[in-house]
């Protein structure tokens, strides 16, 4: 058999890679805070004792995400904030580990505690956050939250501590199966003082839906074209047996 077959089928099972990567981002589009991935590939040449590098397999290569940011969308809710530029809002895992996110719509459970949109507590400088009933909420653009009582004549605002907020190294870091993103090493950012936050927003998913709509048409060419070779491939062994049987 033509060895044009396995380069066609290994450029066709990455094709798929991609259609699924594309797909999973279109269906993210209106996810708030979503980073769209990004698939990586490269050709490796086949090298056999004997014979000349004239094949090339495709293998995977690292798997990143883009960074870059989303569009900000008031919606005046006050547990809603976006982040302004480059940054994370931290969440503390059940496990005691720390993970990422940009998903700024923060909700609060049943005890009062600062969560994710997932019940995942919102980690803050000094511990968890928790607001008390009956008061209003307003975040800062350093992510402090401070509140102020409904019930009695207000007053001065009460700081019920800080968000924490991180801004590591984009390459050190990596996306969960749960959406959140970890440092690879394991370990906690620091918190870094120059993120800021801008209240009652949030943002949109950085996912261009025309963008994906036009790779995914791209992708399915591509495909039909190994598809194609494989074809070739394949008559091109009936043409070579036919012509061996005539011998």
């Amino acid at each position: 058999m033509d060895r044009l077959i396995y380069t066609a089928g290994s450029g066709a099972k990455h094709i798929l890679d991609r259609q699924a990567t594309t797909a999973n981002n279109l269906a993210n589009v209106t996810t708030t805070g979503f980073r769209a991935q990004i698939d990586s590939f490269r050709a490796v040449p086949v090298v056999a004792e004997g014979t000349l590098p004239t094949r090339a397999f495709v293998v995977n290569s690292t798997v990143g995400s883009d960074f870059s940011s989303g569009p900000l969308q008031a919606t005046g809710r006050d547990l809603d904030v976006a982040l302004k530029g480059k940054g994370f809002i931290a969440v503390q895992m059940p496990d005691g580990t720390e993970a990422y996110t940009r998903n700024g719509a923060l909700q609060m459970n049943e005890n009062g505690l600062l969560t994710t949109t997932q019940g995942f507590s919102i980690a803050g400088e000094g511990g968890p956050i928790t607001v008390p009933p009956e008061v209003s909420v307003a975040i800062g653009g350093d992510g402090t939250i401070s509140t102020i009582a409904t019930t009695t004549k207000p007053g001065a605002p009460t700081v019920l501590g800080r968000i924490k907020l991180v801004n590591p190294a984009e390459q050190d870091m990596v996306r969960g199966d749960d959406g959140l993103f970890r440092l690879k090493d394991g370990k906690a950012a620091d918190a870094d003082p120059t993120v800021a936050v801008a209240g009652g927003a949030l943002e949109g998913s950085n996912v261009s839906p025309i963008d994906s709509m036009v790779t995914m048409i791209s992708l399915a060419r591509s495909f039909d074209l190994q598809m194609s070779l494989m074809k070739n491939a394949e008559n091109n062994a009936a043409k070579a047996t036919q012509i061996l049987a005539l011998g």
